[in-house]
């Protein structure tokens, strides 16, 4: 399916607001309710879609404890990073992993009830043999900025 510039425009509201109704959003990408229908329905088919969610203010529920780390593998091949990666994947807190170039092989997100509970979770993950080699973790100390949709419209100009 080739996407055109309505098709992201209904993917630009729709990651903004995934509750919109069908003749709100329609009014938004200029299509009359039955075809703004009929593409969302292809875009998920497609898997252009893939689900929706709420977005959860976790501040309201307790304090929270979010660390970037970079993690260096002490070896590079397919098994170690697939070793790895099993791992982490079980890994609740884990939000974000990212495999990246540069000095260090993966940059993961963990969000956590405070540094015990993260400390708790690196040494399980050390003393797991999962091929770590070395980590650097980075507390955040405040998020100005959190953006929770991308930019398609000037991503994917059409």
């Amino acid at each position: 399916m080739k996407l055109d510039r309505i098709d992201i425009k209904i993917l630009y509201e729709l990651q903004k607001n995934g509750r919109i109704t069908n003749v709100e959003l329609a009014e938004l990408v200029n299509l009359s309710p039955s075809p703004c229908l009929m593409r969302v329905k292809k875009l998920q088919s497609e898997g252009y879609i893939e689900g929706y969610s709420a977005q959860i203010n976790v501040s309201k529920l307790g304090q929270t404890l979010t660390v970037f780390t970079e993690i260096t593998l002490k070896n590079h091949r397919q098994i170690d990073f697939a070793r790895f990666l099993a791992a982490i994947d079980k890994v609740d807190n884990v939000m974000e992993c990212h495999l990246v170039s540069g000095g260090y092989d993966y940059l993961l997100k963990f969000v956590t009830a405070g540094i015990g509970e993260y400390q708790t979770i690196m040494e399980r993950l050390t003393d797991m043999d999962v091929g770590i080699d070395k980590y650097f973790s980075f507390v955040v100390l405040k998020s100005p900025i959190v953006k929770v949709h991308m930019p398609l419209t000037s991503l994917f100009r059409m």
